[in-house]
């Protein structure tokens, strides 16, 4: 057993003085290595480190963020639709009443009531088969009034953002109460008759209103609620400023009328000054006369002495 064990240490110092032993352990150690290195790499690859999460970036992750006041999303984007299913199915039976459009225009747009005309506050939409169609909402809001009305052919109003509000009236079937709820496009009633424009027959009499203003519904079919509000403010500087002008001239004519009291105060005072020259005058010749008829007679008398 020594023996093997002495031939076979004397075997391992033979290997280990050859040259090429130390290199080859060297090379492989380092091989082993770095091939340790890259799998504890790729194996950090696979595993992602999860998101840190704080009470405070919890809305963050979620899109929204506590310090911004929340924008609305909803009806602000709207665009004002009309308030039917299929617009090619209709027509206009009684459009705006516009002050600035020719005279054809807005006697066309008089609503005639016996002996009274009524100037169209909105635009009256009917079938072009004369039939009876459901009426939509053409934008989001809550119902504020729901009424029946004989003359108008019952009523239906609906309160929307930006001081908006639409107003449905020659309705029957109504689908809706005070306080509800409705989106765009929900159905609201069928159309009717109403005897302020019999005329129009089955029909819808929709108006829009901003600020309790009414407007041309045909001009913001198909904009955005915001077009509205737009269009109110330049109204108000146009109103703004039409009033300022009239204040300016009001002033003007004023100052020009003080002017022209002053400018008759002066000739009034002309005028009595000369008539008191004139009086002086009148006064002195009179004087002149009769200091020379006393003389006259003095001289006289002088003469018969």
């Amino acid at each position: 057993m020594r023996e093997e064990e002495k031939n076979q240490s004397s075997q391992w110092k033979k290997v280990l003085k050859k040259r090429w032993v130390y290199p080859a352990i060297y090379l492989a150690s380092a091989a082993l290595i770095i091939s340790g290195i890259f799998w504890f790499q790729a194996a950090n690859k696979d595993v992602a480190d999860p998101p840190s999460v704080t009470e405070n970036n919890t809305d963050d992750l979620l899109g929204s963020n506590n310090n911004e006041d929340a924008v609305e999303v909803t009806q602000s984007l709207e665009n004002v639709d009309m308030p039917v299913a299929n617009a090619d199915e209709v027509e206009y039976v009684t459009e705006f009443f516009d002050i600035n459009a020719s005279e054809e225009e807005q006697e066309a747009a008089l609503i005639v009531d016996g002996n009274r005309y009524h100037p169209n506050l909105g635009v009256d939409i009917a079938k072009k088969d004369n039939s009876e169609f459901d009426v939509l909402a053409a934008l989001s809001g809550k119902v504020t009034a729901v009424r029946d009305d004989s003359l108008l052919g019952n009523v239906i109003e609906i309160e929307h953002d930006k001081g908006v509000t639409t107003i449905y009236q020659s309705v029957k079937n109504m689908k809706v109460q005070v306080g509800d709820s409705v989106k765009q496009g929900d159905a609201l009633a069928t159309s009717g008759t109403s005897q302020l424009n019999k005329d129009a027959k089955t029909h819808l009499h929709f108006e829009i209103r901003k600020d309790n203003q009414a407007v041309n519904p045909q001009s913001y079919f198909g904009q955005s609620v915001t077009s509205l509000e737009k269009d109110s403010k330049v109204e108000m500087q146009e109103k703004e400023q039409a009033d300022e002008s009239s204040k300016t001239d009001e002033e003007t004519d004023s100052e020009s009328q003080t002017g022209s009291d002053i400018e008759d105060s002066d000739s009034e005072s002309q005028t009595g000054s000369d008539v008191e020259e004139s009086d002086d005058q009148a006064k002195t010749d009179d004087q002149t006369n009769t200091d020379d008829e006393t003389m006259e007679e003095t001289s006289n008398l002088q003469i018969q002495e």
